[in-house]
């Protein structure tokens, strides 16, 4: 079947992406009352996201599609957008907005945010074999499926991403032997109910004041490490030269291009002298992710900058060149969602979207109990759901002193989640009809 869109062109995307965040901040900083009152509902960070998915839904744009060639063989194409956006801006926009981090305050911020990322761990595991048992009890036959077609197997994919990620992800559909014929239709279900909550969130972030009135949270921690980093950027302000923001760019993609030279010599070494970490179906597969120690890198090499004069480069807006990274990127990931595809296979959504909600419930009574930030229930909602790739995207749309909380989170999901994600499958392979 051929699916190309009108646009496959990524030089043409990519100037759609850019014109569509030119639109979204042109209007949200607009005084017409009526962006005033819709970017009150609809936060800028959510419009940078579900624009590009409008997109990709009417065939304009696509991260991948099918052609047929005159031999009418069909032909795979998959757009670089979003890999370049992850593996250089994503780190990129990492060292700058952890340049200017208060690592001391960060620790202040107490147990809280380690509680709620753990909660959406623990509400990744109960949620799935509690998803499975609950569709189970109206249509036996969509959780069903013998040996390899188990959907139980393909659904401890979904675990591993959901918790860890990509790597994690790969390790479970190993582990588990998932007909890689139907993986497809769960890989789906992780881009359509991964997108939507993330949507939720973003949503949730216009209301937080709100939601942290209703939780009793106390948010003082966080507003603390946000009055210091401004404080810090005011002081240090300048208005930036070009051999500032030459400077800026030097710092971010030295570091990203270190990272990316470390990340390959360590899992390349990982790899080839460690049988635990190159076996796939291993737990400790997941530290062969050169992705993983791309991120690492990144941060850490961040944080020790913090420390040094270059953190001066705060006040010419190193953190403002970061977020307009990071919007490049979630627009990026917009791109990635199809909104069409929630028809395609309806029982699995319905699996993923009851999987999801009880993770969601689980995080708010905690969250209630302990009287968490909400920014505390989102970032170790993501740090679990969204990996690396989104935490750190909404830790910064509260503040971008934050986004090194998402990051820590979504490194530490990581390490856990083949773990995790064993547990859950174990858990669903008891419940399934």
């Amino acid at each position: 079947m051929d699916t190309t869109p009108i646009i496959t062109q990524d030089t043409i995307a990519f100037g759609i992406l850019m014109l569509t965040l030119g639109f979204v901040f042109y209007t949200s900083s607009s005084e017409n009352s009526r962006w005033v009152k819709f970017y009150k509902i609809v936060p800028s960070l959510l419009m940078a996201y579900m624009l590009p998915a409008i997109f990709t839904s009417l065939g304009i744009i696509a991260p991948e599609w099918d052609s047929v060639n005159k031999a009418g063989e069909i032909v795979k194409h998959q757009s670089n957008l979003y890999y370049v956006s992850s593996r250089f801006l994503l780190p990129a926009s990492l060292v700058l907005m952890t340049l200017c981090i208060d690592l001391k305050a960060v620790f202040n911020l107490g147990p809280k945010a380690l509680i709620m990322f753990l909660t959406g761990t623990a509400g990744i595991i109960i949620g799935g074999p509690v998803a499975v048992l609950l569709i189970s009890l109206v249509s036996p036959e969509t959780v069903g499926g013998i040996g390899p077609d188990a959907v139980w197997r393909g659904l401890a994919t979904l675990a591993g991403s959901w918790i860890g990620g990509g790597a994690n992800q790969a390790a479970m559909l190993e582990i588990y032997g998932y007909n890689p014929k139907l993986y497809g239709g769960m890989v789906l279900v992780d881009i359509v109910v991964a997108n939507i909550w993330m949507a939720i969130i973003l949503m949730g972030i216009g209301k937080s004041a709100q939601i942290d009135k209703w939780l009793k949270s106390d948010t003082t921690a966080i507003e603390e490490l946000k009055e210091k980093v401004s404080t810090y950027a005011n002081k240090v302000s300048r208005n930036p030269s070009l051999s500032d923001l030459m400077v800026i760019l030097s710092i971010a993609f030295t570091v990203v291009g270190i990272a990316h030279f470390g990340a390959d010599a360590i899992a390349s070494f990982l790899v080839n002298n460690f049988d635990a970490v190159s076996d796939t179906t291993s737990a400790l597969s997941s530290f062969s992710s050169q992705f993983f120690w791309m991120i690492s890198i990144a941060t850490i090499l961040g944080i020790i900058l913090s420390f040094t004069s270059l953190k001066k480069y705060e006040g010419a807006g190193a953190s403002k060149v970061g977020s307009v990274f990071i919007y490049i990127l979630v627009a990026t990931i917009g791109m990635k969602m199809d909104l069409t595809m929630i028809l395609d296979n309806p029982g699995l959504i319905v699996i993923g979207i009851v999987w999801m909600t009880i993770h969601a419930i689980i995080l708010i009574i905690m969250a209630k109990l302990i009287k968490a930030p909400y920014f505390f229930l989102a970032v170790g909602s993501q740090a679990n759901v969204g990996g690396a790739a989104s935490a750190p995207i909404v830790a910064a749309a509260f503040h971008p002193a934050l986004a090194s909380v998402g990051v820590l989170l979504a490194v530490f999901g990581y390490v856990v989640g083949t773990y995790g994600a064993m547990l859950t499958a174990e858990l669903m392979r008891i419940v399934a009809p």
